[in-house]
């Protein structure tokens, strides 16, 4: 058993089972996803797409297809490769980058699952920082202008302090804001909560995440020679 299965056996074991994990392999080699994979792991997170394209391109060319979650601000330009190679875009945080989800979902006939990125915590983090905002995109939903895209829930960073009450006040707000949408839009899917990372999931468990995405944790240090 490798390192990285060790590791991810650890978190799964510290998981309950209604918690997705989403394994973030950014700066990390193929073979490592592929050891993940070999240990029973299913999603993966990428937040730069140029590096993810050539790494699940050659995962897939091996006959690895795992789950692909872009998890880092998306920049429009990166949409279209972004739409071919995930399943899922969890950093959905603007209206201009869900028209861009759209237009290249459908050149591709593809449909894919979004998670709306609330900004919850420190300035310099993404996201929609007004539910203003997010009501106008999700009343054009209603309108069925985005045909090709689910979508799935919310996703927030926490902010990177080691105040937990902070910490902690961050998931609390996905998770009233999560309770809002689904009286007001319940016509719409608002169940995955993807909060926490390899420093504060086990908060964020508590706080009700269904998805942790974790990295350093499994994958140890990152390999920015990659």
């Amino acid at each position: 058993m490798t390192e990285v299965q060790k590791n991810l056996n650890l978190i799964k074991q510290s998981l309950p089972e209604n918690v997705k994990l989403c394994a973030v392999s950014k700066f990390h080699s193929a073979q490592k996803v592929i050891e993940a994979i070999e240990a029973g792991q299913t999603i993966f997170g990428e937040n730069r797409v140029q590096e993810a394209v050539q790494k699940f391109d050659f995962l897939s060319s091996k006959g690895y297809r795992p789950q692909l979650h872009i998890i880092g601000t998306l920049q429009r330009n990166k949409v279209k490769e972004a739409v071919r190679i995930a399943s899922m875009i969890e950093s959905a945080d603007r209206k201009e980058l869900v028209e861009e989800i759209e237009k290249q979902c459908a050149k591709q006939n593809k449909t894919i699952q979004i998670l709306f990125e609330i900004h919850t915590g420190e300035e310099s983090k993404a996201g929609f920082k007004s539910k203003e905002e997010l009501f106008m995109v999700l009343d054009e939903f209603t309108e069925n202008k985005y045909p090709h895209i689910q979508i799935k829930g919310l996703m927030t960073m926490a902010p990177l302090t080691e105040d937990e009450n902070l910490i902690r006040k961050s998931f609390r707000e996905l998770k009233c804001l999560q309770s809002e949408l689904q009286e007001k839009y319940s016509n719409f899917d608002f169940s995955e909560l993807s909060m926490g990372m390899s420093s504060d999931y086990k908060i964020a468990v508590e706080e009700g995440s269904t998805m942790v995405r974790i990295g350093t944790a499994i994958f140890g240090e990152r390999e920015y020679t990659k």
